[in-house]
């Protein structure tokens, strides 16, 4: 059986630290754990809450120390049951998992799907991962929850510029065009002249100016970056007849 040097910690708290037989040390324990939840939660949080993102300081926190709570009633809310001499084993895990579950549908509500575009994915994903660090205090695994506390952070901030880096020559259109327009013919043909890949993402029929039409979206991936962005729109405005072009992702 491995043993690792939280559960070592936790074994001292919880059998050395007693006052006249009470477990102290178990209560102090829960304190760290709490704590700890708190600031690990709360530096995730506050990288969100710098971005302005809909899920800030405040429920990244709330969210890690509650299910740290949980964890740690998982633990010691409930007595061992005893038959004769010997205790039955019982699952402490089995609260955690329904914690897992939880979590999951409160970051879909994160999720954001407005002008054919998703938003709020990343913020989904650090709900989650502040539950599994609230988790991992609670089961007083602190070692595991600073390590994972240090590299949420690191790819909310180095790899976003990383990301950035890759996809500012991968941009999403919205055009508006005459139903009556080849407009993926025309699209196809400008995007060959300007060395880049175009695909569709959706398309509808709508209504515009009492005037039938057609809303492509699509993405388009240029090969250079020293493409001339407002040339590139300017050729396809002609090219499609369209009446509005806009960019749903421009990182330019």
């Amino acid at each position: 059986m491995l043993t690792t040097f939280d559960q070592k910690l936790a074994e001292w708290f919880q059998n050395e630290l007693t006052i006249n037989d009470w477990p102290v040390g178990n209560l102090l324990l829960v304190v760290i754990a709490i704590l700890l939840s708190v600031l690990l939660c709360g530096a995730i949080g506050i990288e969100r809450e710098w971005r302005g993102r809909s899920a800030g300081l405040r429920t990244h926190m709330l969210v890690g120390v509650g299910s740290c709570v949980i964890m740690i009633i998982s633990i010691y809310g409930f007595p061992y049951i005893k038959i004769g001499e010997e205790y039955l084993n019982r699952d402490v895990a089995r609260l955690a998992a329904q914690v897992v579950t939880g979590v999951g549908f409160l970051g879909a509500g994160a999720i954001i799907h407005k002008n054919d575009s998703i938003k709020g994915l990343t913020t989904a994903g650090t709900i989650w991962i502040v539950m599994a660090i609230g988790i991992a205090c609670g089961s007083f695994n602190f070692i595991i929850a600073i390590l994972t506390t240090l590299v949420v952070i690191l790819v909310l901030i180095i790899f976003r510029k990383v990301e950035a880096k890759m996809n500012k020559r991968k941009i999403i259109f919205s055009i508006t065009a005459p139903a009556d327009m080849p407009v993926l013919e025309k699209i196809l043909t400008v995007s060959t002249q300007y060395a880049c890949t175009s695909s569709t993402l959706s398309n509808d029929l709508i209504t515009h100016d009492g005037a039938n039409m057609i809303r492509l979206v699509i993405q388009v991936v240029f090969e250079k970056e020293d493409v001339d962005f407002s040339e590139f729109v300017a050729a396809l405005t002609k090219e499609t007849g369209a009446v509005d072009i806009h960019t749903l992702n421009n990182h330019r």
